[in-house]
């Protein structure tokens, strides 16, 4: 990247005892990234808004290798703070309904930009962008257009950075399978947004967070997307009929057009932990599935992990009994 007259800077390889930051690290990605990226020997600094919620990630190194550090992504003191004597920086903030001041702009877009920017400023030319698959400029989804505007935004300041694009993730603490199991204890039906025809690839979260851990020693991929996808595709149908074989239960799946999900959506987003918005609506029309000649999970040399390997690990909470429930569903 060519700063005024300065030349462009030239990619340095990590080594063990270098510092990473990692933004949004005690979220649900970045704490399986952290436990690797300490296993592989880098110093951790946890960049959080709440550090005293990140205290538990310290025992994933030996002592002082990983650190939770105060820091917003909105507020550009405490970032410049965050990155001091990084060699690379991992964004992984995001959310997936908006609150007050959590927007996806100001976190997606504006933020990814005020990182790379800031970074670029360090000399950080390691950088990796946590995206999405279905990030579009064009896209009628806001949650997709801030996505795109954050990639864009991360290039323009940082060529070399990998933008990251997973496909739903799943796993012991994901906002999906979790969702629609607790759902499906209180209610007699399942909704199928759309009719449940959207196709996703569900990814296993440890897999993510290789594959970014992996990325930051990939010089041979600066500057290009990577996709990630499970080794499953499947509807949205599909994974309803999973879960709740998982769980052991016998629920009706209740097909829901668009247009009405629109409106429950209109409601249930102002519960304090929203079950719906209109935006995500709008992105369950689309299939969220690995594209065709996508760098992916193989060209990083990682197999992806199958639902069926995973899945029962946590949803037997789900279960009348639990993990001893019976395999009949109720």
């Amino acid at each position: 990247m060519t700063i005024g007259n300065q030349e462009p800077m030239q990619e340095q390889e990590l080594q063990p005892g270098d510092l990473v930051t990692v933004f949004g690290g005690s979220g649900f990605v970045g704490r399986y990234l952290v436990r690797i990226l300490a296993q592989k020997g880098y110093r951790v600094r946890i960049a959080v808004r709440h550090p005293n919620e990140a205290i538990f990630l310290r025992t994933m190194g030996g002592v002082g290798q990983v650190q939770p550090v105060q820091a917003n992504i909105r507020d550009k003191r405490s970032c410049v703070a965050a990155m001091a004597g990084a060699k690379a920086v991992i964004n992984l903030v995001g959310v997936l309904a908006e609150s007050g001041g959590q927007s996806f702009d100001a976190l997606h877009a504006i933020g990814a930009r005020r990182l790379a920017s800031l970074a670029a400023d360090e000399g950080i030319t390691h950088f990796v962008q946590m995206s999405a698959i279905g990030a579009d400029a064009d896209s009628l989804s806001a949650y997709a257009r801030s996505k795109a505007a954050g990639e864009a935004a991360v290039l323009k300041y940082i060529p070399t950075a990998i933008l990251v694009r997973p496909s739903i993730i799943f796993g012991q603490e994901d906002q999906f399978f979790n969702r629609f199991g607790a759902l499906a204890t209180i209610s007699p039906a399942l909704p199928l947004i759309g009719g449940g025809g959207t196709k996703y690839q569900p990814v296993y979260v440890k897999d993510v967070a290789s594959a970014i851990a992996t990325l930051l020693e990939r010089g041979d991929l600066a500057g290009k997307t990577v996709e990630l996808g499970g080794a499953e595709v499947a509807t949205f149908r599909q994974l309803m009929e999973l879960t709740l074989k998982e769980i052991g239960r016998n629920r009706v799946l209740a097909p829901v057009p668009f247009f009405l999900a629109k409106l429950m959506g209109s409601v249930l987003q102002w519960l304090p932990r929203p079950l719906l918005t209109p935006d995500q609506v709008e992105m369950l029309k689309t299939d969220n599935v690995v594209s065709e000649g996508a760098v992916g999970l193989a060209d990083l040399g990682i197999k992806p992990t199958s639902m069926a390997a995973i899945l029962p690990t946590y949803l037997y909470r789900f279960r009348r009994t639990g993990q001893f429930a019976k395999d009949q569903a109720a």
